[in-house]
């Protein structure tokens, strides 16, 4: 047994009573009761994604099986800003098409009515952050410029209410429209109803990441020392040491901070972020498409935006080489799934900023790509940041398309089988507190995280030397091994391997404050 607490493993019995572990230690089996023998495994504290984009597809067997079969028991969905509540959802079904997909249910209101669309529908608990973006939309579309006092105020309602409906913070998505519009001073404004909870404000910063992370960081040192929120960085990569001090160094000027890194050195995203400038993204995605279409705009784009982009430190000149297309919704554009966007434009005759903008237009922007970064980062690299007192562990699974990344399907059984079993950077106690303990804490979920009586029994058996990711950039739908048996609220959702049909997961409302 590794409970989370960080303590050693130990040989113990673990006796399940409906949702809650009720003893631990040795507990004599009563009549009736139903036994699992599990030699040679480690039973772990559910893991818990700290990052996750299953928000619509969580109904999906596929979906739930490439999540439990890496012990993921728990995700937290609304990142980057963009989600379904407040509102009608269908913004974020529109632009993050690629990215969420829309919902199966869900047809408009707030935060508690999409939480309760999880209660008892999914193997797999979901929490929920007020999406910033979202919330800037619903008031104010995708006007650029600031908040007038008005908007603002409107703005700050909305999140206290997702708040009180049961969010666990708020999440903001710096890069994508329309938060890319929000200045800091809006940005306190949102996050003060968020630390007056104890919440949590998650953050996709501001400039792209990489050699650009101060930018971003400064940020988030400003709004927290400002509003005393506690802060988690989504998705944090970049060169490790440069990462690592900056890390320490909010650390040192008294803020709350913690991260989520994906054990992968290529990223997933929208083209469209990556492409275009903010102001040609103003407006719905049809109206962007109709945009890109027009010769007068391609031809600003050529001349002044595109030789910036490949001047831009974490792109570079040869950025169509190290984009690869993942999701592209229209069958004329079907054969350019797991093609590089230079291949794919050299097969169509085009330069590959042409090719970007055609597909685009064609698609109404609905498409996602995986990005080499410029300089791969080594396991060494990486480890610095993997065994950093504040990470946790956050797929940023994206399970729209053809060729998506595979972090979805492999980033836990990697985690484990990397740093864990092969590397040894982390023990199996600290893998757990990574995993398991730490994000709970963060997301106030105050009975999950760790195997103790009374805390709600998501468990998770391991084969510690099994244990191993499949997917890769070639078949990124692999689902992991070495974890075959999960359960979720005292129920088995997971049984050698295969989904029982269970489904005790449930919309995770916020219990406490994240400290």
């Amino acid at each position: 047994m590794v409970d989370g607490s960080g303590g050693a493993p130990r040989v113990a019995d673990v006796a399940i009573r409906g949702r809650v572990v009720e003893a631990v230690g040795v507990v004599p089996a009563e009549p009736g009761d139903t036994e699992i023998d599990a030699p040679g495994r480690h039973l772990l504290p559910g893991f818990i994604d700290a990052h996750s984009h299953a928000d619509g597809v969580v109904f999906s067997p596929e979906i739930q099986l490439a999540v439990l079969r890496q012990g993921v028991t728990s995700v937290i969905a609304g990142q980057d800003g963009v989600s379904y509540a407040p509102g009608d959802g269908r913004y974020a079904t529109e632009y993050f098409g690629a990215i969420n997909g829309p919902h199966p249910t869900f047809r408009g209101g707030g935060v508690g009515d999409l939480l309760a669309t999880y209660d008892g529908t999914t193997p797999v608990n979901v929490g929920y952050l007020v999406p910033g973006g979202v919330v800037r939309h619903e008031v104010m579309g995708s006007t650029p410029g600031a908040a007038d006092p008005t908007q603002l105020a409107a703005m700050v309602d909305l999140v206290r209410t997702g708040l009180d409906e049961g969010a666990l913070g708020l999440s903001t998505g710096l890069d994508y429209v329309p938060n890319i519009f929000a200045d800091a001073c809006e940005l306190m404004a949102l996050c003060r109803p968020v630390a007056a909870v104890g919440g949590i404000y998650v953050t996709h910063m501001r400039g792209g990441y990489e050699t650009n992370a101060p930018v971003g960081i400064a940020e988030v040192a400003e709004i927290a020392s400002s509003t005393g929120v506690s802060v988690h960085v989504s998705h944090y990569h970049g060169p490790a040491q440069l990462l690592v001090e900056l890390a320490d160094g909010l650390a040192a000027q008294g803020v709350d901070m913690t991260f989520d890194t994906y054990p992968y050195r290529r990223s997933c995203t929208l083209l469209a972020m990556l492409v275009l400038p903010a102001d040609v993204l103003d407006g719905t995605n049809a109206e962007v498409a109709c945009r890109l279409r027009d010769p007068v705009i391609r031809g600003t784009l050529f001349d002044d935006w595109f030789p910036s982009l490949r001047a831009n430190p974490v792109m570079g000149p040869e950025w169509p080489d190290n984009v690869t297309i993942a999701h592209v919704p229209v069958p004329d554009y079907d054969w350019v799934h797991g093609l590089t966007l230079r291949a794919a434009s050299e097969r169509a005759g085009a330069d590959p900023e042409s090719f970007a903008l055609d597909v685009l237009a064609a698609s109404a922007l609905e498409v996602s790509v995986v990005m080499k970064v410029r300089e791969q980062r080594s396991y060494d690299d990486l480890a610095e940041l993997v065994t950093h007192p504040a990470q946790t562990v956050g797929s940023d699974g994206i399970y729209i398309g053809k060729n998506p990344h595979p972090r979805g399907w492999g980033s836990f059984a990697k985690f484990l089988r990397v740093f864990t079993r092969e590397r040894a950077d982390l023990g199996w106690p600290e893998a757990a507190v990574h995993l398991s303990a730490r994000p709970a804490r963060r997301y106030g979920l105050l009975d999950r995280g760790l195997l103790r009586p009374g805390y709600v029994a998501d468990l998770v058996l391991v084969d510690p030397g099994r244990v191993s990711d499949r997917a890769d950039y070639d078949s990124p739908r692999s689902t992991a091994v070495g974890i075959d048996d999960v359960f979720v609220a005292g129920q088995q959702v997971l049984a050698g391997g295969q989904l029982t049909g269970a489904t005790p997961g449930q919309g995770l409302r916020r219990q406490g404050p994240t400290r």
